[in-house]
């Protein structure tokens, strides 16, 4: 028999969620948001899920939550973002370490979806390359190769 969800213990997974939510916006505000309506959408209904995999099949959703609102925000008007960013209220620690966090954050979501989807669920979240496979439905080479290239590409991005 397939175990049911348990919405006890979604609150376990907030914070690899909420990295991941990071890495996919690249913004903070956007990021909570996206946690938030994941979790309205995943107890809206009782979920089955696979193999204890509760974990997996949150960041599964996450993602295609996050697809839904990229292509819905498409479909609309787009509008003009102030120049005024606010700063982080919560510091990671010393203040220049908040600051690389975020720069790093926002080059993961700069990604394409391939490789940000693989390093989110590798780098961010801490999946196994099996767990990872099972959460995007794709081969465990495809994702060890999607992740180095998405490294790569990262490490590009940041520079030296």
């Amino acid at each position: 028999m397939t175990p049911e969800l348990d919405p006890r213990h979604l609150g376990d997974h907030i914070d690899r969620l909420y990295r991941a939510a990071l890495a996919l916006c690249g913004r903070r505000e956007d990021a909570e948001d996206l946690v938030q309506e994941t979790f309205v959408r995943v107890l809206a209904k009782s979920r089955w899920i696979n193999d204890d995999d509760d974990l997996g099949y949150l960041l599964r959703s996450l993602r295609n939550t996050f697809l839904t609102r990229k292509r819905d925000a498409s479909r609309r008007p787009q509008t003009t973002a102030m120049d005024f960013e606010p700063e982080e209220t919560r510091p990671i620690g010393r203040p220049e370490d908040s600051i690389q966090a975020m720069d790093l954050y926002a080059a993961i979501s700069r990604l394409s979806d391939e490789h940000r989807d693989v390093l989110v669920a590798v780098d961010v979240t801490g999946l196994s390359y099996k767990e990872a496979a099972a959460a995007l439905e794709v081969p465990e080479g495809t994702v060890m190769s999607r992740l180095y290239r998405a490294r790569a590409a990262l490490g590009k991005q940041l520079g030296p």
